[in-house]
């Protein structure tokens, strides 16, 4: 059985995001979305708020379930014997950021465990957490680049 984790902060999850655990569940028995705590960010969303969305949006998805973790990557995926880490790629910045780690990740990771990239799909090459955060804080329009249920909760976290 091969299993697959696709980590992230997912704060707040895209639709971009989606596209990819959509078509990595498709290559994998078993994948995991793994929410990760990234000390160097200040969240909009707490882990549980993104556990909560995610899980929401993936109800379709049988072979997928949602976990969360801090500290090493390499440490959780050694743990828990994932054959596969997934990461989406939008541009080339990406490309180098995610290259770097792979290969430090190969020299952490159990023997055997490989990074597996996926290209974005085209209209969500443009899309981060991030501008998205921008976006909305601005009262800009991200209808279509998040799923709904994610852009009714940005609203109530920027109307406090």
């Amino acid at each position: 059985m091969k299993k697959a984790l696709y980590s992230g902060s997912f704060d707040p999850i895209t639709n971009g995001h989606l596209d990819i655990i959509t078509r990595a569940s498709k290559m994998f028995d078993k994948l995991t979305v793994g929410v990760i705590h990234n000390p160097n960010k200040t969240p909009l969303f707490s882990v549980e708020e993104r556990v909560e969305m995610i899980n929401k949006l993936i109800v379709d998805l049988p072979n997928v379930k949602v976990d969360n973790f801090t500290g090493l990557l390499a440490d959780y995926v050694n743990k828990n014997k994932f054959n596969a880490v997934v990461r989406g790629l939008r541009a080339t910045t990406d490309f180098e950021y995610e290259i770097q780690m792979a290969q430090m990740n190969a020299e952490l990771f159990s023997p055997g465990i490989e990074s597996v990239f996926l290209m974005t799909s085209p209209q969500y090459s443009f899309i981060s957490s991030s501008v998205i955060k921008e976006v909305v804080a601005l009262n800009g329009k991200v209808d279509g680049l998040v799923p709904p249920i994610v852009l009714e909760e940005i609203k109530k976290k920027y109307s406090k």
